[in-house]
């Protein structure tokens, strides 16, 4: 039986978020505010079946997905490109797969204890989050 994620997640640090903006050509005014914000995830997961919010005051952003189907993502609110994603389970971590115009794009999520452990990697950058179950 896979991980449950379900829930409410309160971010308690981001590593090197800024340097996947940068790799994701997004442009100096939106990074400096997006690297300064608070994020909440809320994750609904039914089996394989996942919504998923990312909230904060600048920019909310939504993805739904059912792990081992491709589908074309549009990341809108975040670099505004089209890629084509495919999330698998490998144990009960999460690893996303980004096919696109940036190469080595994906993230990798997995839980410990009440955190929600958020690794993003575009091209040679890594950015490790980490969020607090709330509820």
């Amino acid at each position: 039986m896979p991980a449950d994620y379900n829930g409410r997640w309160e971010m308690v640090s981001n590593e090197n978020f800024e340097d996947i903006m940068k790799a994701l050509d997004i442009d100096f005014a939106t990074r400096k505010i997006a690297s300064h914000l608070h994020q909440t995830k809320v994750i609904v997961q039914n089996g394989d079946k996942f919504e998923t919010k990312t909230m904060s005051t600048f920019r909310n952003y939504e993805v739904n997905f059912t792990v081992g189907e491709e589908f074309e993502e549009h990341t809108k609110g975040l670099d505004n490109r089209k890629v084509m994603t495919l999330v698998t389970w490998d144990g009960d971590k999460l690893v996303c797969v980004q096919k696109g115009e940036k190469e080595n794009r994906g993230w990798k999520q997995w839980i410990e204890g009440d955190l929600l452990h958020l690794e993003i990697t575009v091209i040679n950058k890594v950015c490790r989050q980490v969020f607090k179950k709330a509820q």
